[in-house]
């Protein structure tokens, strides 16, 4: 089964930064998350475990108070309740994968 969205229109999410959903079914959904250098995405937490690859860029994560920065090739995991956060060091994209799926980007 294919389910990549190629066409599909990115939305705002935060200042200087925007989402597409990319693919999802079952219980995983996988998002591109584009980033202007400086944008954040504020602390948070959620039931879903999350892995994030940084394809382009460079930021710097805090995963439940510890901070790294990392940069294109680099991966970092988000466990269920995580609280996160990030802040774009140079222009860049995500791609994240969540599971189960995030049913409220889908409103």
């Amino acid at each position: 089964m294919f389910g990549y969205n190629k066409d599909a229109a990115p939305t705002p999410c935060e200042p200087g930064v925007t989402r597409r959903i990319l693919t999802y079914g079952g219980n995983v959904m996988m998002c591109e998350i584009s980033f202007e250098k400086g944008a954040q995405g504020n602390m948070h937490s959620h039931v879903h475990e999350q892995i994030t690859y940084i394809a382009e860029g460079k930021f710097l994560f805090t995963i439940d108070g510890e901070t790294r920065e990392v940069c294109k090739g680099d991966s970092v995991y988000m466990p269920s309740g995580a609280e996160h956060g990030v802040t774009c060091l140079e222009e860049g994209r995500l791609v994240d994968v969540f599971s189960p799926i995030r049913e409220d980007f889908l409103k």
